[in-house]
This record gives C-alpha cells, sequence and structure tokens, in this order.
C-alpha cells in the first residue's frame, strides 16, 4: 500500500469515526426522549437542529471520501457545540436562570442524569461536538499537507 493510500484510509476512518459519533449521539439523544421519557428543553432542541444532520452530511462524505464536507459539517458541529455549552453553563448556575430561554415548557436546568457527579445530558451534548469538532479540525490539517 502506497503512502498516499494510506493517508487516505486514515482520513476515511477519521471521517468514519465523526459520523460514529454523530450517529451514536442522535441515537442516545432519541433514546433518552423516546425511551426513557425525559422531555427535552428549548436549548436541547437547538442542539439537536445542528447534530442530527450531521449523521446524513457525514456519510455522505464517507461514500465516496468529499474532502469537502469538512466544510459543510464544521460550522453545524460548532454551532451545537456553542449551544451545549451556554447550557451547561446554565446548568452550572453560571449563567442566572433569568437570561435562560426555557422560560416556557421544560426547564433547562432540569436535572435528568448526573453520573460521577458532572456528567449530566448537556455535558455528554457538549463533549461529543467537542470531540467531533476535534477531529474535523485535524482531518482538514491532514488533508491540506
Amino acid at each position: 500500500m502506497s503512502k498516499t493510500e494510506k493517508k487516505a484510509d486514515t482520513n476515511w476512518t477519521i471521517l468514519f469515526l465523526c459520523w460514529l459519533l454523530a450517529g451514536i449521539s442522535t441515537l442516545g439523544s432519541l433514546f433518552f426522549s423516546h425511551v426513557i421519557g425525559f422531555a427535552p428543553c428549548v436549548l436541547c432542541w437547538y442542539q439537536r437542529i445542528s447534530l442530527f444532520p450531521l449523521v446524513i452530511i457525514l456519510a455522505m462524505g464517507l461514500f465516496p471520501f468529499d474532502k469537502g464536507v469538512v466544510k459543510y459539517a464544521l460550522p453545524l458541529a460548532i454551532a451545537g457545540w456553542l449551544t451545549a455549552l451556554y447550557h451547561n453553563l446554565l446548568y452550572s448556575e453560571i449563567i442566572p436562570e433569568s437570561i435562560q430561554p426555557c422560560s416556557q415548557g421544560v426547564s433547562c436546568t432540569e436535572e435528568y442524569i448526573d453520573l460521577f457527579g458532572f456528567i449530566t445530558i448537556p455535558m455528554l451534548s457538549l463533549l461529543s461536538f467537542s470531540t467531533i469538532i476535534a477531529l474535523l479540525i485535524y482531518l482538514k490539517r491532514r488533508m491540506s499537507t
């Protein structure tokens, strides 16, 4: 296998990992809301708006491998990350509740899951988007060299 083919295989694998993470996150989100019955708040919906299309966009970039997929996926991942960051700041009471968008319906600070004292649903979302962004940036740098 030549060096170029090996690099192409590695790039495909990185993109596949992004797709896999987006897919698992989407399934987790749907599991929490439709199986367990956790009602999503407004900020959760905004994060889903950024996450769900990533599954399709990243999959389309895999077959055949599309070098341009990063420029389509990265803005969505960043938008989801910013929303998840804001959600985590609200959840940890760094941002006061008076300026939260969840004034009606489900509260954005509703505690459904608290593993190890810090892993919450908003934190899972932030970690997922952070990992996807890191992998996409790494992929973009690999392709530009």
